[in-house]
């Protein structure tokens, strides 16, 4: 053989030596026979046998049972190698004493002095195809977690960035599979103790674990634990979350019905309220509209004094008019259903609305139906709601230019239901009030929307608001109507 001139010349000697300290394991078949020639001593380990023991043995005496690793296949393969120069499969080897040993095996020609040879090389896989089954169980469990349990995890790094994430948080993250995940706060807000947090201060919390909490578009809330791991290339962070929507939007709607049960009850106790008021004033307002008039009847001459009577006069009156409507509105508060026309509790409403409208120059009108439209409804109630709806607009377009003033009641027949609208010319509404938690006013008595709701539903109605095409709002409410339609 030719020696490399760079490297030290290496003679057939030293190739047999590098041969014997090898670990992989060898054994040399003769080409024709198949019968082994030679081992090298990694294969007389692995295989519990000498050289001069393997010499004289067969396929069928060092293989295992199994009809794969029958003789006749060993041979076939070893010819194979003969024939086309290489061939490669998993044998299974038996030992001596009786162990059987998976092998990657490489079967490969050489050319001995004496003619064509096979050499084998093979090493034991049986480790190896344990930790293959281990991560197929595992990545079968992985593919459990990801796919079919309610919990979903989420993996992250120190900056906040999502590493992987299990497909039902991919769904409800949005995110798609050929795009990188992105942060946690492109898809997700943060909340700590029932507040709003960063990545940094969650982050800060979890030494090691922390609870935590994250809202997606405000339409779904998750909740569970963020744990830190422990890594030598830099920490990681292992969020465990469930979906508890239904139950954030259970403790919502139980708030909301708590606030609104306190509204009814403030409702109530100034219905009490104002029936007292109107009981002690009706009594000095009319002793003092007779001595007004007893005044006036004695003085005949002095008309700047007459005059002066006469205006107090005109406003002891529109008083009286006033207690006398309160009186009507709150004097029966009766909770039994009954039948009402929805004409007449608009026209009852009307002198408030009015009243309410002068000052802000707001043009009032009232679009009657032709008909009657008797419905079933609490009378008062369903005033109050007229009230709340024209004050509102009221409020609202008092903003707006003088041309926009202008504020329209309606009632019809719709079917089954008796309907009121009011529509306004204000700037509108940016989202549906009647989706979210009423909110308080500055000023006033704090009965709203969520008064006029809960009045409305329980009594089987339905109401809501709308976009005017014409710019403004129309907030309308319906009834059950009772008689023929």
């Amino acid at each position: 053989m030719e020696a490399d001139p760079r490297a030290p010349e290496l003679t057939t000697h030293d190739f047999v030596a590098m041969l014997k300290a090898s670990r992989t394991c060898v054994l040399v078949h003769d080409g024709a026979t198949k019968n082994i020639l030679w081992a090298n001593p990694a294969a007389c380990e692995m295989l519990e046998w000498s050289v001069t023991e393997l010499r004289p043995l067969k396929a069928n005496h060092m293989s295992s049972s199994a009809q794969q690793y029958d003789r006749v296949i060993g041979r076939a393969w070893l010819q194979e190698a003969v024939d086309k120069g290489v061939s490669r499969i998993e044998w299974h080897y038996r030992t001596k004493s009786g162990r059987v040993i998976p092998t990657d095996a490489v079967a490969t020609r050489v050319e001995l002095a004496q003619g064509p040879a096979v050499m084998v090389q093979f090493r034991d896989i049986e480790r190896e195809q344990e930790i293959e089954r281990e991560l197929r169980l595992t990545t079968s469990w992985v593919d459990a977690l990801a796919r079919h349990t309610s919990a979903l995890a989420v993996m992250l790094d120190a900056s906040g960035a999502l590493r992987f994430v299990t497909d039902s948080a991919a769904e409800l993250f949005g995110a798609t599979p050929d795009e990188p995940l992105g942060c946690l706060t492109d898809h997700a807000g943060l909340r700590l103790d029932d507040r709003p947090a960063t990545w940094e201060e969650v982050r800060e919390r979890a030494a090691p674990g922390t609870p935590v909490r994250l809202e997606i578009q405000g339409r779904v809330w998750l909740e569970g634990s963020v744990e830190r791991l422990r890594e030598p290339g830099g920490d990681a962070f292992l969020m465990l979350l469930y979906d508890v929507s239904e139950r954030v939007r259970g403790e919502v709607r139980r708030e909301r019905e708590l606030h609104r049960e306190n509204y009814l009850a403030r409702y109530t106790a100034m219905g009490d309220m104002a029936m007292a008021i109107a009981h002690e004033l009706s009594q000095p307002l009319a002793a003092a509209g007779n001595f007004l008039a007893g005044v006036r009847s004695r003085t005949l001459d002095a008309a700047p004094v007459v005059y002066g009577i006469d205006s107090a006069v005109r406003q002891i009156e529109r008083a009286s008019q006033i207690v006398s409507s309160v009186r009507a509105f709150v004097g029966h508060l009766e909770h039994v259903e009954q039948v009402a026309d929805l004409n007449e509790i608009v026209e009852e409403c009307l002198y408030f609305v009015r009243l309410r409208a002068e000052p802000a120059a707001i043009e009032v009108t009232f679009e009657r139906s032709a008909d009657a439209v008797p419905v079933h409804c609490e009378r008062v109630l369903t005033g109050q709601v007229v009230l709340n709806l024209c004050f509102n607009a009221i409020e609202e377009m008092a903003q707006c230019p003088q041309q926009r003033r202008s504020l329209v009641l309606t009632t019809r027949r719709d079917g089954d239901t008796g309907v009121v609208t009011v529509d306004d010319r204000g700037r509108g509404f940016p989202r549906n009030p009647f989706d979210e938690s009423f909110t308080a006013k500055e000023r006033g008595s704090g009965i709203g929307l969520a008064l006029s709701h809960r009045i409305i539903t329980r009594q089987h109605g339905t109401i809501w608001a709308e976009h005017r095409a014409g710019g403004g709002s129309r907030f309308g409410f319906a009834l059950p109507a009772t008689g023929p339609g």
